[in-house]
């Protein structure tokens, strides 16, 4: 593992990784929660449902991190710790722009359109951790090729 700053990551937080965060429950164990984020003006926003248990996790206890990596080589990975917020501004805005990033124009659109809006979490860094695996032994092609991202079609090809 190497370690590497946001910036040595490239293009990695523009991708649509799927992000998780990891909130805590009240006798102090973590739940840990996949999500849609956005890397923007220097921290995470997340879009969670107004009604969701993370929601009250945050607004008992703001600390958090979220952890956002690629399965496939080199495996870029970032993870930052940090306090949340919670606020209704902005949360048409990042529900479509998520949709959009996550499904694409098009099905993004439709879904935005379809959904209630959330609630917007912001999470600004304290601590960050980014690394790669660039300078370690690669995978044998036939394992890098179990990692490879599927497309799933409704036909189920």
């Amino acid at each position: 593992m190497t370690k590497r700053s946001i910036v040595d990551l490239g293009d990695f937080l523009e991708l649509p990784f799927t992000a998780v965060l990891a909130t805590h429950w009240a006798d102090g164990s973590v739940l840990l929660s996949p999500v849609w984020h956005e890397w923007r003006d220097g921290g995470f926003n997340i879009g969670v449902a107004e009604d969701d248990v993370k929601i009250r996790h945050i607004r008992r206890d703001p600390r958090v991190t979220v952890l956002v990596y690629e399965q496939s080589w080199p495996s870029r990975s970032l993870e930052v710790r940090g306090t949340a917020t919670i606020t209704r501004e902005g949360r048409e805005a990042l529900t479509r722009r998520l949709s959009v990033r996550y499904l694409g124009e098009i099905n993004g659109a439709r879904y935005a359109q379809g959904v209630a809006p959330g609630l917007v979490v912001r999470v600004e860094p304290g601590i960050v951790r980014a690394w790669d695996y660039v300078d370690e032994v690669r995978p044998e092609p036939a394992t890098a090729a179990l990692l490879t991202p599927r497309v799933v079609t409704a036909g189920g090809d």
